[in-house]
Order: structure tokens, then C-alpha cells, then sequence
């Protein structure tokens, strides 16, 4: 088993390396992002939090069921016309949804109605999709998670939890009672509540054989049930017919290298975890004969990846760290969770699409899905789709050519993204996510994410495709510019240049701006937080990354100081600029300072930008570019989604920003709008990020533009890079002379 896995990991090297998209390829494109918050019941307020769970299709593809554990209800869309979905109501329960599915016109759901770990409980209702209408509840002795429907519509799985308290001997097993299967039969398509069979599921794990917790269950054509016993580690497989366990097995371990197993806020990808348990999640059928589980893992567990079996236990592939790896080349890696389970690989899906059969693999916390094709042998690695907030489960359409996620996070008390249900269609185009991503280098992924400022290369000559980015200070042990080439499709971060101090990595940064320093090297604005030692403060780099010149910001900008500082930074001959995000002290209202250095004489200057007032929250700058007698400016709002009103480049003549010394009167210069943002942060079918934070035009006069991902933390971690067009052509900054 040992050399299996050695030569697996070998074959991970290879094939992560090199490109796997053709031109000509099908591929999934997502179409459009639907709000749980717009199936809200009326009686409610829209800053109720929501959630969608678990997802399913309507047997004609028209309509989907989505489970909605805070509302306690199920939530249902239209979605005849996939690009528009619109919410058609809400049907609340008296109990938490844990899961559905569909049978015939009507969805089945599992009721968690439990008072407490000790005394679980739950039913099995079942509701026709169009009328709402009632068919059947029925009591199924214990707390549920998982159900399924067979094939055939005849009886209905629903594991049988009976979860355990986290809280209580921190989690240990065993913790009583124990979980079983219910399996309930379908008598012309209504459930019968008269004839239910539980399925002990006791004696059969090595890990608490007395205390089984079915996780997860999905039935094959000949009625063959597989569940997983996550936190057992084992796997059951039950005749659903005849209600008897016909097979069982632990799922087994797999050892990891180069993997990130510290939340230090760097990416290292350096360490090494040997025999994790799997810990499967969600499971499905591939066929009659194999099946695919997401190993998430609990609390002793988690492989990050998924594993083929068949139905005698054999491993017929493991992904080892192939998916974390795409992840993270993505962009989407949660480094928060390094300690615990990486991108956590929770939610399934398998479906074929035009006689190829698909498997989708969700990220939790990387909040992105992983599409495979189904060889028959090792999965062949298609694509990652961008999806909402904790993507949880997934429903095929193929007769439609859709997919739909259910994304569960609902970020409402935080003022971020609500909870999404989010559209796919399949194409023949290439793909269009990830717009930028990194290379493998010496077996591992380049680990980035939260990009906050960019510049061009300003050598023309040999290097008119490289630009270079910043991350801002989530990444605060691993502060870093990365090298970009914008010629490749997606761009492509080629190399990543660790910012160093004194031969260890800078600390109490925040770079939010880059820019050269006409020497082959870089000036970084680093944004201050004083409270937290942060100072505000400009630095030059070598072209190795090494610090060699620390410019603190002067007693009179201190003296008006502000949290949001520096956001952007842009070089002119000897001048450096310099944008503050918002307001100082001594701003007045709509107003921000463009602040001006001279790294000849040590003079400080600055003038005020007058922002747009906003609607809702604030206004402010994002990043400073200079070129061709003009400065480019990103002016945004803090609002996502439908509320965001403001993501706008601008411009300010420089013959017309005359600086005045700091601590008097500073005039206040005249700004154009040259560009909207918005069509393109909506151009990928999701909602409008609210961070757009990189700017850079390139010799030849080429612009582009980067977003902040916030380090996919509450966040869905997509990152957007493009190359600014009109009327479909890339605009040409070289001509915008003023």
C-alpha cells in the first residue's frame, strides 16, 4: 500500500505540472449566482440568515429544492430560464432540514427535531414541488443526516446520525445512542411510513464499533446503499431491498507530503502527515460496481482528497494532494484551516454529461469545485469552478446541460456575501476560471492569494508581459511579490520574491502598493495599523526582495493619522505617489489625499481627490498607476453584490496635481472616470467582489487589473485578472494621452 501511494504521489508531480485544458475540450461555465436571501419568507426580514445545504433537481431540470437550516424550511427556485432563477417560495418546518432529494413531483426531506444529543429524534417529510401540498411524514427514531432516493423511486435511505457533542470529552467516541440506516419504502410514489427497516450499523467499525455515526448514503441501480461512518472511518454497503448489510470496511489512511499543516499565515506546503485517516463525507456511485468518497475528515482525520473503491474495499485511485494542490494553485487555498483539514473536500456529485461521465468535487473552504472525468482508471483533471461561500452539495442536470451548488454560507452579520445557489452550463469553450494562477515549483504549488497591488515591468524591450504583484498583510509571516506573466491564459504567477529584512521575512507589513524603483528594484506601500504596530511607511526593495531603505511617513501626516493608509503607490522620474484609502483626520468629507514623496530631496506634498459620495458604506482608493502624463486611480466602495455601485478607474492630469506642504490648505484636484469595473466583476457569473485592488498599465499600454480574495477567509476566494476592453478589444492606454 505504501508503494501505491509512493507512485500516486509521483504521478501527482507530473500531472499538476502540465497543462490539461484543450481549446476544443467540453467544460463547465459558470451563469448565474441566485441569493437564498431573495427566498427569504415575507413575514421575515432580508437580514435573517439563510443557507443553502443540500440541492436537488426537479426531475424535469426546472425547478430546484435546496435544504435551509437556519430558516428551518426549504427553500425552492425556478430555474427554467438558468441564467435568470427566481425564487419561488418557502416552505417552513419544525425542525432543522438536513438534507433532501427528489422522487417523482415531489421532494423528500430529513426534520432534525432533536432536544438534545442524548435524546435525538427526527421524521422524513415528503411534499409535492408545485402545489407544496403534504404527502407523508414519517418518524424515523433518531436524529438524520443523509437521503437518498433509488433509482428505481422505490424506497428512500436516510442515515441515521445521531451525532455526537463536540463539546463533551472533546468529541471522543463512543457517545450514545447509536446511528443506524432507515430505510423507507415508496408505495406509488408516497412514502410508506408503515414499513420502515432500521439497519444496525454496530459491530462492524474498529474505531467505536458500538457507536456508529452514518454520515453520507447514495444507492446504485441494482439498490446497493454505500454509507460512510465518518468519524468511524469505515464504509457499510447494504442491500436496500432486503435491508441486510452485505459488505463493510475501514476507509483506510493515506499519507501526505509537502503539505501545509501550520496556520501561520504562509503558504509552505513543507510538511508531512503520515497514515491520516480518510474520514469520508459524502459518497456516490460511480456505477454499479464503483464508488467516490470526499474524504473531509472529523476529528481525527481528513485526507483532503477523494478515493475510487470498489465494492470489496480495494482502492482503485487516491487523489492524495492532487486536488489541494489545484486548489492552491487556484489561489483558493484557506490557510486557516492548514491545521485542521485544507481545503476540505466535503460535497459530491456524478453525473454524465453527453456519454462522459463527470465527477464534481467540493471545497468547503476553498469554496471552489473541482471537475473530473470518470476514465474508468485515474480521474483526468478538467477544470475548477468558482462558486459561493462553502459550496456543501451539488445537482446535475444533464439533460439540460446544467449544474447547480449549493453554497451555505451566509455572511449577513458580518456584512459580507450572503449564501448562494450558483448556475453551471456545460460548453465547448475553454474554460474561463481561474483567470490567474501559479505554477508548480520543485513538486509544490507557489502559494498566493490576496493580491493588492501591481505594477508592470517597465523594461519593455524583454519584458512587456511581466507584471508583479504584493499580498497584503494576511499573509503576515510570508509577505512576498510575486512575478506574473500576463501573456498565458489564465496569467500565470511564475515565481514568488519573499520580502526580507535583514536576511529573515519582513515582519508588521501590510503591502497594499508596488511599484519600481528605476534600479531594478521595488518601492512597496505598506498600510499602517498603528494599534497593532503596524507603521505607516514606505520601503524599497532590491530586485531580490532584500530591504535596503525604509521611508517612514512624516509628523504631519501622523499628526491627522488614520487606520486605512496607504492603498497604492506609482513612481514619476524621482516622485513617488502615494493613494490613501480613505479620509484622514483633517480630510474633509469625500475627500482622500494623494500623497507625494521625493525620494531625491525628502520632500512631502500632497493634494485631495474628491471621491463619490456612497450610498452605503464608504468610498475610497485602491491603487495609484501613473502613465503617460496621468494618474490612474481605483476609486471603490466596500459593497458587494447588488449593493456595489462604485468599482471605477479614474484619471488626474498630473500637470494639474500640484502638491502643497502637509499641514496647510491642499487643493483639491480634478478626476475623470475612464473606466467602469462592475461589467467586468460580473463578466464570471457570480456576485461583484468588493475588492479590486491592483492596477498596472504596461509600456505598450496594455492595462490590467487584479482583486484582493482576502486570503479566503469569509471569503469565496476568487480572484479576478483581466485585461481592461472596450466593445470587446483591449483598450490601448498608449492613446490616452491627455
Amino acid at each position: 500500500m505504501r508503494t501505491q501511494r509512493s507512485l500516486l504521489f509521483s504521478l501527482l508531480a507530473v500531472s499538476v505540472s502540465v497543462g490539461v485544458h484543450a481549446a476544443d475540450a467540453a467544460s463547465f461555465h459558470r451563469i448565474s449566482a441566485f441569493s437564498t436571501a431573495n427566498n427569504i419568507p415575507p413575514h421575515l426580514e432580508k437580514t435573517h440568515e439563510s443557507s443553502a445545504e443540500i440541492i436537488a433537481a426537479s426531475e424535469d431540470g426546472n425547478t430546484l429544492v435546496y435544504s435551509d437550516s437556519p430558516l428551518k424550511g426549504v427553500g425552492i427556485v425556478d430555474i427554467t430560464n438558468p441564467k435568470k432563477p427566481q425564487g419561488k417560495g418557502f416552505i417552513t418546518f419544525d425542525g432543522e432540514p438536513t438534507s433532501i432529494d427528489v422522487v417523482g413531483n415531489t421532494f423528500v426531506t430529513a426534520i432534525n427535531t432533536s432536544e438534545s444529543y442524548t435524546q435525538p429524534s427526527g421524521y422524513l417529510a415528503q411534499r409535492d414541488i408545485n402545489s407544496t401540498q403534504s404527502l407523508a411524514t414519517c418518524d424515523l427514531g433518531g436524529q438524520p443526516d443523509s437521503v437518498a432516493v433509488a433509482k428505481d423511486g422505490s424506497f428512500v435511505a436516510v442515515a441515521i446520525e445521531n451525532e455526537r457533542d463536540e463539546d463533551l470529552n472533546d468529541g471522543v467516541l463512543p457517545q450514545f445512542p447509536a446511528g443506524h440506516l432507515a430505510l423507507v419504502p415508496l408505495k406509488n410514489g408516497v412514502l410508506d411510513c408503515g414499513n420502515v427497516t432500521l439497519v444496525a450499523m454496530t459491530g462492524l467499525s474498529d474505531i467505536a464499533p458500538n457507536d456508529p455515526e452514518p454520515e453520507f448514503v447514495d444507492i446504485n441501480s441494482l439498490g446497493e446503499v454505500v454509507v460512510t461512518l465518518q468519524e468511524n472511518n469505515h464504509i457499510v454497503l447494504v442491500d436496500g431491498i432486503k435491508g441486510e448489510v452485505i459488505a463493510d470496511f475501514s476507509a483506510g489512511a493515506v499519507d501526505l507530503k509537502n503539505v501545509d499543516l501550520d496556520e501561520e499565515r504562509a503558504l509552505t506546503f513543507s510538511g508531512t502527515k503520515l497514515a491520516v485517516k480518510r474520514e469520508p463525507d459524502a459518497v456516490k456511485w460511480l456505477d454499479d460496481q464503483r464508488f467516490v468518497t470526499a474524504n473531509e475528515g472529523d476529528y481525527e482525520g481528513g485526507s483532503r482528497g477523494f478515493t475510487i473503491f470498489d465494492k470489496r474495499g480495494k482502492v482503485l485511485f487516491e487523489s492524495g494532494l492532487d486536488f489541494e494542490y489545484r486548489v492552491a494553485l487556484a489561489g483558493h487555498y484557506p490557510e486557516k484551516r492548514s491545521g485542521n483539514k485544507g481545503a476540505e473536500p466535503e460535497g459530491l456529485e456524478v453525473a454524465t454529461y453527453n456519454g462522459q461521465r463527470y465527477i464534481f468535487v467540493m471545497s468547503e473552504r476553498g469554496s471552489v469545485v473541482g471537475v473530473y472525468r470518470d476514465t474508468g482508471a485515474a480521474p483526468e483533471f478538467v477544470q475548477l469552478l468558482p462558486s459561493g461561500i462553502s459550496p456543501e452539495s451539488a445537482a446535475a442536470m444533464p439533460s439540460r446541460g446544467l449544474l447547480a451548488t449549493a453554497n451555505e454560507k451566509d455572511l449577513i452579520e458580518d456584512g459580507g456575501a450572503r449564501a448562494h445557489v450558483m448556475m453551471y452550463e456545460i460548453s465547448n469553450e475553454a474554460p474561463a476560471y481561474p483567470q490567474i494562477e501559479s505554477v508548480m515549483v520543485d513538486g509544490k504549488p507557489i502559494g498566493w492569494g490576496a493580491l493588492s497591488g501591481l505594477v508592470a515591468d517597465p523594461n519593455h524591450a524583454n519584458n512587456a508581459n511581466t507584471l508583479y504583484a504584493v499580498n497584503d498583510s494576511f499573509y503576515k509571516a510570508q509577505p512576498s511579490i510575486f512575478v506574473i506573466d500576463a501573456a498565458s491564459t489564465p496569467a500565470k504567477i511564475t515565481k514568488r520574491i519573499p520580502v526580507m529584512n535583514n536576511g529573515k521575512p519582513a515582519k508588521k507589513l501590510d503591502l497594499e502598493g508596488i511599484t519600481t524603483d528605476g534600479k531594478g528594484g521595488f518601492w512597496l506601500a505598506s498600510e499602517g495599523r498603528t494599534d497593532k504596530g503596524i507603521a505607516h511607511a514606505l520601503y524599497r526593495t532590491d530586485a531580490n526582495g532584500n530591504i535596503v531603505e525604509t521611508v517612514s511617513f512624516p509628523a504631519e501626516l501622523m499628526a491627522v493619522e488614520k487606520r486605512y493608509g496607504a492603498e497604492g503607490i506609482t513612481r514619476v522620474g524621482d516622485n513617488l505617489w502615494i493613494a490613501i484609502q480613505r479620509a484622514w483626520k483633517d480630510d474633509p468629507e469625500n475627500t482622500v489625499k494623494l500623497v507625494q514623496y521625493n525620494t531625491k530631496t525628502g520632500e512631502w506634498g500632497a493634494v485631495r481627490y474628491p471621491t463619490d459620495a456612497a450610498a452605503t458604506g464608504w468610498v475610497g482608493l485602491s491603487e495609484i498607476t501613473a502613465h503617460e502624463g496621468a494618474l490612474y486611480i481605483i476609486e471603490r466602495d466596500n459593497q458587494i453584490g447588488e449593493a456595489a455601485k462604485v468599482k471605477q478607474l479614474t484619471r488626474v492630469i498630473l500637470a494639474d496635481a500640484q502638491p502643497a506642504p502637509l499641514g496647510g490648505e491642499l487643493p483639491t484636484v480634478r478626476k475623470e472616470v475612464v473606466y467602469d469595473f462592475l461589467p467586468d466583476l460580473k463578466a464570471q457569473g457570480g456576485y461583484v467582489t468588493d475588492k479590486i485592488e491592483g492596477f498596472a498599465i504596461t509600456k505598450d499600454g496594455r492595462a490590467f487589473a487584479v482583486t484582493d480574495n482576502d486570503g479566503v477567509d469569509d471569503s469565496s476566494g476568487e480572484t479576478f485578472f483581466f485585461a481592461l476592453k472596450k466593445e470587446g478589444k483591449v483598450l490601448d492606454f498608449a492613446s490616452m494621452r491627455p
